[in-house]
């Protein structure tokens, strides 16, 4: 406990599922957190005001990270808390919908890539100050396993995904100067997220877990534990790396 007390931290899409369980995880390490949301404002407030009540500090923000006007929002916000932010989660995404190639078109495409990469490139790029100003900072970059095996009827969402994995190894050496580690997570069925609680059915999912070796899907708590690890300097010679989290139904 307490392996980010003192630590300044950020939670894009923090107010529900996988952001909402790394928020209290990184709360609970001792972290003052901002905790960004676009649609889940009570949840949100939900979160940060159980974390006051533990006895943390948690400010909630709303902004559109699919738009250049929202990345700035936030980029401002987070500047007048804090003079320095030495954890980064780019946490936002969405599915938005399952299409194959025939379907899709040039609107679905740029939503996809919008809230999924673009999101998590251009809020790292505008926080990128404060990210120096710590010394020894951790983006800690949201993937998929669709990013490593191409998903199902899932075409520009696990291109975006895949993206990010790039974009994190190429971060990874970028940043190196200035004490800034990048890293990535790669969950795969996780229950409890508002992903597979709207793009999966109640059977699809079954079948996904007799696939799984462990024998069980994952939890928002089991992707909360692996960010804080890769936060903290208990991984503070790892960078570029990606942490697989789907109990052993795609190793790399």
């Amino acid at each position: 406990m307490n392996s980010l007390k003192g630590k300044n931290a950020l939670v894009t899409g923090g107010g529900s599922g996988i952001g909402k369980a790394i928020a209290e995880e990184l709360a609970a390490q001792g972290a003052s957190l901002i905790i960004h949301y676009y649609k889940s404002a009570q949840p949100a407030e939900a979160v940060a005001a159980k974390i006051r009540a533990a006895g943390g500090t948690a400010r909630t923000i709303c902004a559109d990270l699919s738009t250049e006007a929202g990345v700035e929002k936030l980029a401002s916000f987070a500047s007048a808390l804090c003079d320095r932010l030495d954890v980064l989660v780019n946490n936002t995404g969405d599915l938005v919908a399952r299409r194959t190639l025939d379907g899709v078109d040039m609107e679905h495409y740029r939503a996809v890539m919008a809230v999924n990469f673009d999101s998590a490139l251009f809020v790292t790029k505008a926080l990128l100050p404060l990210l120096k100003k710590s010394g020894a900072a951790s983006v800690v970059n949201l993937s998929s396993i669709a990013g490593r095996k191409g998903g199902r009827s899932s075409l520009i969402y696990s291109s975006a995904k895949g993206a990010m994995l790039t974009l994190t190894r190429a971060l990874s050496t970028e940043l190196a100067p200035f004490g800034i580690r990048v890293n990535a997570l790669a969950p795969g069925l996780i229950l409890g997220s508002a992903f597979h609680e709207i793009h999966s059915t109640p059977e699809s999912k079954q079948a996904m877990i007799k696939d799984i070796p462990l024998g069980r899907a994952g939890t928002c708590d089991d992707v909360a534990r692996a960010a804080a690890f890769l936060a903290s300097e208990y991984s503070g010679f790892i960078t570029g790396a990606t942490l697989d989290i789907n109990g052993g139904s795609y190793m790399m």
